[in-house]
């Protein structure tokens, strides 16, 4: 079987099709495009209708190849954390126009923007915490293969943090309310990543009413959120004493980061 069959045998995405196919043969994606007439060895072929079969059952593609790029990183994913998106990369610009010596990113995952501040600023604290165990092994893993000494801590939100004070305080929260609809595309990805009460707001409320004991004076607190819950999150922000109360949009202009400073 050709490099060109095996794509037209694929009854999912083209574009998807290839990256499956690069990584089951082991070519570059240009050879994928390249030479389709490419004879492919029996144990490629079967690897890549089976990465096809995952996918055609749902399953993302990052799972399915096990790694996900994120501002620039190659990161190891896998079920246990959430799939890094490219609107989150707001966070980490909008905390990188700040200046910072200490930050800490609550619900880090796969370590993806604790990691990516760590490689912009090298010479800051950065503090990584999460709930799950899981994801902690493997935001630690990453950690490794990129060679970024980030501290990692387990444990709810700012609770394990009794008495520190940071710069930044950042999160990207569950957000999605229980019920949504869209969690029906999202089956393959942890739902405690995800879903957070009623309304989608209930973590949201716990970062913003606890992190001001942990922010140092004029330290900003920065929150990813869902489209059409910017206002609620700013009175939220409000309520916990911060100033400068501010949403920022993602590049498809949906409000998508708020965040505000300690006097």
């Amino acid at each position: 079987m050709t490099v060109r069959e095996a794509l037209a045998g694929a009854s999912i995405d083209a574009r998807e099709a290839r990256l499956l196919l690069a990584a089951a043969s082991g070519f570059s994606a240009a050879a994928v495009l390249a030479y389709p007439e490419r004879e492919l060895p029996a144990q490629a072929r079967d690897r890549f209708f089976r990465y096809v079969e995952r996918r055609s059952q749902g399953e993302p593609v990052a799972y399915i190849l096990g790694r996900k790029e994120f501002y620039g990183l190659e990161l190891s994913v896998n079920p246990a954390v959430l799939i890094p998106r490219p609107e989150t990369e707001l966070l980490v610009e909008l905390a990188l126009e700040r200046a910072f010596s200490s930050v800490v990113d609550l619900g880090t995952g796969s370590g993806a923007i604790a990691l990516a501040l760590k490689r912009a600023r090298p010479a800051a604290r950065v503090v990584a915490v999460d709930a799950s165990a899981a994801a902690l092994v493997l935001a630690k893993r990453n950690a490794v293969a990129l060679g970024l000494a980030v501290e990692f801590v387990h444990g709810q939100w700012l609770a394990p943090l009794a008495g520190e004070r940071f710069d930044l305080v950042i999160s990207n929260p569950p957000y999605v309310a229980e019920g949504d609809p869209h969690l029906a595309g999202l089956a393959f990805e942890p739902q405690s990543a995800l879903v957070s009460g009623p309304e989608g707001l209930d973590a949201l409320k716990q970062v913003a009413t606890a992190a001001p004991a942990h922010l140092k004076s004029s330290g900003w607190l920065l929150l990813e959120h869902g489209m059409g819950q910017d206002g609620a999150v700013r009175v939220l922000l409000e309520r916990a004493g911060l100033e400068d109360v501010t949403t920022w949009p993602d590049l498809a202009g949906i409000p998508r980061v708020s965040g505000g400073r300690l006097k």
